[in-house]
């Protein structure tokens, strides 16, 4: 008993004395660093938007019908005023020559009113002459006079069916040559929303038939831009885009136009910014969808440095590091004989991930600018799987 007392007794010292001797040591600070380097700086303003013809007409038919003939398919290239449908215009022949036969029958009535009006007008003069020398009494004159107005009128009324049936006729000649379906431009066809015997109704609204692209050589992108990022848009910029289709290519464009008009979705405000394309090789597709990257400002030669080494402040002033940064200015870290010096800055324009650096207190190239702290941790005991995690400067 007493030498298990005495052992514990030795232990406890031992311990004792190597906690006075060799007394914790808080984990060693070691920072991340990186140059402060001379070079290029780009911003960019990064949207997803479709592709799409920068002409795209949707034809229609303003007759109802049977399809009778098609003339052209998906893809097929067509001229401004190319045939590329027919609807049957068996009707609308009939009502051509039923209204033209009409239109003909009024101008004779006409002719007939003419005629029956210049009786009217020798009738009544020859009986004014006849009345002035007492031959006939004044209703016989009154009688000859009535006449003559009633042909008037019949002559105004013939003229008037003339033009009412010149109209209709008009009419039927047009519903005629609308059941021709001709390509208003010159371009190829995208999309065939009809087939052959198919009946069309335009009772209510013109049913689509074919959508033409002018020319898909020439497109354009519709990006949805954020409000806060369109002050930064301006025609002309510099675009490059990716897509699915080919990941490994990137494609050139430029802003072309900014629509003022807002689109809110969900509380969110965007806008339509339209971005030009040339797609010679018609390698793009319409209603592809684009990531679209614009380039909204370049700097060459400027000392630029991390956004991230803007943020950083050293654990000792953790407290107070935001409120004294505030007071000072914008300020940097540079280590310097391992520990952390701080530099005030003045900065410009502001990259993806740099910042350009417009002046300074002594910062130079190639500096080691601090972006982080990394704390040495402990060693991990000899059971323990993988090498200790610890950092240091680059």
């Amino acid at each position: 008993m007493k030498k298990t007392v005495i052992t514990i007794a030795v232990i406890a010292a031992v311990l004792l004395l190597a906690g006075i001797l060799f007394p914790h040591r808080p984990p060693q600070q070691q920072f991340r660093t990186i140059a402060v380097e001379r070079g290029e700086l780009v911003s960019t303003v990064s949207a997803t938007g479709t592709l799409a013809a920068v002409t795209t007409v949707q034809v229609g038919t303003n007759v109802s019908g049977t399809i009778q003939k098609l003339f052209v398919d998906y893809n097929s290239k067509v001229k401004a005023g190319q045939v590329i449908a027919q609807i049957d215009p068996a009707l609308y022949n009939a009502k051509v020559k039923e209204t033209r036969g009409n239109y003909q029958s009024a101008v004779s009535n006409v002719e007939k009113a003419k005629e029956e009006l210049t009786d009217a007008r020798r009738t009544l003069d020859r009986n004014k002459k006849l009345f002035r020398d007492g031959i006939i009494s004044q209703a016989d004159l009154d009688a000859a006079d009535t006449k003559y107005k009633v042909a008037v009128a019949a002559l105004n009324a013939a003229e008037h069916s003339v033009k009412q049936n010149q109209g209709i006729y008009d009419q039927a000649a047009t519903n005629l040559g609308y059941a021709t379906i001709t390509s208003p431009i010159d371009g190829v066809v995208i999309s065939r929303d009809v087939e052959l015997g198919q009946t069309v109704a335009a009772s209510f609204q013109t049913p689509t038939l074919f959508t033409i692209a002018k020319d898909l050589r020439n497109m354009e992108i519709r990006t949805s831009v954020d409000e806060a990022d369109i002050s930064a848009i301006r025609l002309g910029q510099p675009v490059t885009f990716t897509v699915d289709a080919y990941p490994k290519d990137v494609f050139k464009g430029k802003v072309s136009q900014i629509r003022k008009a807002p689109i809110m979705t969900q509380n969110v405000v965007t806008y339509i910014v339209v971005v030009s394309v040339d797609n010679p090789g018609e390698k793009l597709m319409p209603g592809t969808t684009a990531n679209v990257t614009i380039e909204t400002q370049r700097k060459n030669n400027v000392i630029k440095v991390p956004s991230s080494a803007l943020l950083f402040s050293p654990d000792s002033e953790e407290e107070n590091g935001s409120a004294q940064a505030k007071k000072d200015g914008e300020r940097l870290y540079v280590l310097r004989d391992g520990r952390p010096v701080p530099i005030k800055v003045t900065t410009g324009m502001t990259g993806d991930s740099y910042v350009e650096i417009v002046s300074s207190e002594g910062l130079k190239e190639n500096d080691q600018i601090i972006v982080e702290t990394v704390t040495e941790k402990k060693k991990e005991s000899p059971s323990s799987s993988g090498p200790p995690r610890g950092g240091g400067p680059f």
